[in-house]
């Protein structure tokens, strides 16, 4: 299910030109996380307070992450990548990834992890839309993927790159899969991507929160944890809908880089974020653990209701990490 081909994952890459080097003044180097990403802020500062491990914020997307990883091979500086499940599978075949099976790793689904321990799944995300009330000028909440190519909403809606960033490709697979398409046919959300470009969508390439809470963005393709976060923790008002014809739950992974430099810390940090408390620090911020543990009851009441989330199914990502590549080529010859 692996990409084989040495040049693909860099082709599916947009990475800017030239990649930030972070300050080596740390004890684990982790790319890709932001603190207005999933929460990372809280649970570094929790490793931090239990392990007394520095660990500087980064704002790369999971594809500027693996190019980094992937550049400074002969010489790493990274410890840790995490990324969208699709991106570890690239980690994984650029041989830019090391095997370590973390403490817990058994309690993980064997679809959420790397048989050989090469990434293993720490928490997952539902695709929706995260959308800023406030923002809307009046207009109604969209409730489908298709009522985003209504003329009202011109100008108000955003998604991220689907050829740089993880969740621009898991929106493209949502919309494909929802509107009938399928792993070997990626039109459906190539025409919709088309008829959204008359509506003059915001396609920014990296996490994209606060453009959403400061209403600058009204409407984005994002996973419910952000929006739930904006709902509970900003001022304003904000929902997440799962669009009425479905959506998608996916993954996302950590690994540990190859030859790391700081190769026994960033196992211990690897092992603390599938821990019971690391775990539970996830669900903090709207996550779904990667391990079989219950949601607490004051997080869940705050969830949309089961039955919305019915609408979002799993996927085979191995499949849909093989069609990345010919969805990628279209969208930037059909789309952009």
């Amino acid at each position: 299910m692996i990409l084989k081909a040495a040049g693909v994952a860099l082709a599916l890459i947009a990475a800017p030109a030239v990649l930030s080097q972070p300050a080596k003044a740390a004890d684990v180097i982790c790319y890709n996380c932001p603190p207005e990403w999933a929460d990372w802020a809280s649970m570094l500062k929790a490793i931090k307070a239990d392990l007394g491990y520095d660990i500087p914020h980064d704002n790369k997307n999971s594809g500027q992450a693996l190019a980094q990883i992937i550049a400074e091979k002969a010489n790493p500086v990274g410890d840790i990548g995490y990324f969208g499940v699709t991106f570890g599978m690239k980690a994984k075949a650029q041989d830019a990834l090391e095997p370590y099976k973390p403490a817990h790793w058994d309690e993980v689904a064997a679809g959420l992890k790397d048989p050989d321990g090469a990434w293993t799944t720490i928490h997952s995300g539902t695709l929706g839309l995260f959308v800023n009330k406030d923002a809307l000028g009046g207009k109604p909440v969209p409730a489908c993927w298709k009522d985003l190519l209504k003329p009202d909403y011109k100008g108000m809606v955003g998604y991220l790159d689907p050829s740089s960033a993880a969740v621009g490709y898991v929106g493209a697979v949502a919309v494909n899969l929802a509107l009938g398409g399928s792993a070997s046919d990626f039109s459906p959300a190539i025409d919709f991507f088309k008829a959204l470009a008359q509506n003059q969508p915001i396609v920014p390439k990296q996490t994209s929160y606060a453009r959403v809470v400061s209403g600058e963005m009204p409407i984005l393709f994002d996973y419910d944890f952000n929006a739930y976060r904006a709902k509970y923790s900003e001022k304003g008002n904000f929902e997440f809908v799962i669009p009425c014809e479905g959506s998608v739950v996916f993954p996302y992974v950590v690994g540990l880089v190859k030859n790391a430099p700081d190769k026994d810390k960033a196992k211990k940090v690897i092992d603390y974020l599938l821990s019971d408390k690391g775990q539970a620090i996830w669900t903090n911020a709207y996550l779904r653990p990667a391990r079989a543990i219950d949601l607490p009851p004051a997080v869940k009441s705050k969830f949309l209701p089961d039955t919305d989330y019915a609408r979002a199914k799993a996927v085979d990502w191995g499949q849909m990490e093989n069609a990345q590549k010919g969805f990628v080529e279209r969208y930037l010859a059909e789309v952009r």
